[in-house]
């Protein structure tokens, strides 16, 4: 199938899923709104709050505050889950002696975190930074550390038959085995970090999306609230389109799904 005729048919669940939501939230069926609009709002009055947000200009700045949170995260928490995941998968040792208390720290709820970070780091960024680098952290961990570990030993052994130092199987051999993992999980992270970050700002902030949610939700203000998820998913989505184009730049060797390079 063509990216097209798939961008289409992504358009179009979307479109249906829409409309549904309007007339099952506007139009009686049997003398009754099955969608209750003080509940579940509808699409026109959620479209209206989100342009009205857009042209006012109050948006920006939440969007703005929000995006830096969640680059943070992602960066800060690919980076130490990459780091980490190649020192444990190549130290066996190491890993051994840390396994139950990287397990008992990822087994932990983040949302019981939430109020030790902004005890420890205030109300500002940084609280939903650690928040969000703590989603991130463990997806890419285990991912690196699982990819490295799946390498070859048939491709290892022929690598140092002919030569290869540790350099160069770090290089050619495990880095390549770890970067499909590692961009699948980067996928999985991106909408991780804006969690983290979101719900660092709906439990204590004074601006971002998740400000704007709670806020709304405060008032009974659906649309409120539906817009602000609507902001936060189109958001997600243009940081994972970056990924995306970063991952096509890095793995041009790996064939397509149709088979083509």
């Amino acid at each position: 199938m063509s990216r097209v005729s798939l961008l289409a048919l992504q358009l179009l669940v979307a479109i249906v899923g829409i409309v549904l939501w309007q007339l099952l939230s506007t139009v009686p069926v049997f003398g009754k709104i099955l969608l209750p609009p003080f509940f579940f709002s509808n699409p026109v009055d959620v479209l209206d709050q989100i342009v009205k947000w857009f042209v006012s200009g109050v948006i920006w700045k939440h969007l703005g505050i929000t995006l830096m949170e969640s680059i943070l995260a992602f960066v800060i928490g690919s980076l130490g889950g990459v780091l980490i995941g190649f020192w444990f998968a190549r130290q066996p040792l190491v890993a051994a002696v840390f396994d139950p208390y990287v397990k008992m720290v990822n087994a932990l709820p983040r949302v019981v975190l939430a109020p030790i970070f902004a005890l420890w780091l205030g109300l500002g960024i940084w609280s939903k930074v650690a928040l969000g680098v703590t989603l991130v952290f463990f997806i890419v961990f285990f991912n690196v550390y699982q990819g490295v570990k799946e390498v070859s030993r048939t491709v290892l052994d022929n690598g140092r038959m002919l030569g290869m130092s540790e350099g160069q199987l770090m290089r050619h051999v495990y880095w390549p085995s770890a970067l499909s993992w590692m961009f699948s999980s980067l996928h999985t992270s991106v909408g991780f970090a804006v969690v983290g970050a979101v719900v660092g700002e709906y439990l204590g902030s004074a601006a971002g999306l998740g400000y704007l949610i709670q806020q709304a939700e405060g008032v009974f203000d659906v649309a409120g609230v539906f817009a602000g998820m609507f902001v936060l998913s189109a958001f997600v989505i243009l940081i994972d389109f970056g990924v995306t184009l970063v991952e096509r730049r890095l793995l041009v060797w790996r064939p397509t799904v149709d088979g083509r390079g």
